[in-house]
């Protein structure tokens, strides 16, 4: 468990083993990705570094006998990337490494999550396939003006790349973008 200090107020938070070891110092800024559970004895939060972490935590609590705990010890002590290529090559005994994991929650584990795992990893793979386009920053007037007048992104864009190296005048790149997408 750890505290995160949100606004001055100080949340308990309950993360894997592998999310421990990489949490910076003690007072730094760190960035966790909660899932908060309601049960009748009170509200939980749990935390992740990454998405997969805390979608694959979603996945486990899906299965009869699997809760937080075990979810928890999935992730931290096995490690999701292991647990996720288990699930695939359906192998029980190295789920059974995590604390209270037995052969038939592996085997119960495997079963009810091996399609959705296979899914997960074919969009992760499109994820990682997918090039990262660089955003205009929000606010961008100019790139604004002339999606407004009909334009796609890219060439709004790249109309106003070009406009701004020849001229300093806002009112100046306008008019020159727009000669350069009338070409």
């Amino acid at each position: 468990m750890v505290v995160v200090d949100a606004g001055g107020v100080g949340y308990e938070v309950q993360v894997p083993d592998a999310v421990i070891v990489r949490l910076p110092k003690i007072g730094d800024e760190v960035n966790l990705l909660i899932r908060q559970i309601f049960r009748e004895d009170g509200v939980s939060l749990y935390g992740f570094l990454l998405p997969f972490q805390r979608r694959l935590f979603d996945l486990l609590l899906s299965v009869k006998g699997c809760g937080p705990k075990v979810g928890l010890a999935l992730i931290g002590q096995v490690g999701e990337e292991t647990v996720a290529n288990a699930i695939l090559a359906q192998d029980p005994k190295i789920l059974t490494r995590a604390t209270g994991v037995g052969a038939r929650l592996g085997e119960r584990i495997i079963l009810e999550l091996k399609d959705k795992i296979q899914e997960e990893a074919f969009l992760r793979k499109i994820e990682s396939a997918t090039p990262v386009r660089k955003q205009t920053p929000p606010g961008d007037e100019l790139v604004e003006a002339l999606l407004s007048l009909g334009y796609r992104r890219n060439e709004a864009e790249s109309a106003a790349n070009e406009a701004r190296e020849q001229e300093k005048d806002v009112q100046d790149q306008l008019k020159l973008a727009l000669r350069l997408l009338q070409r």
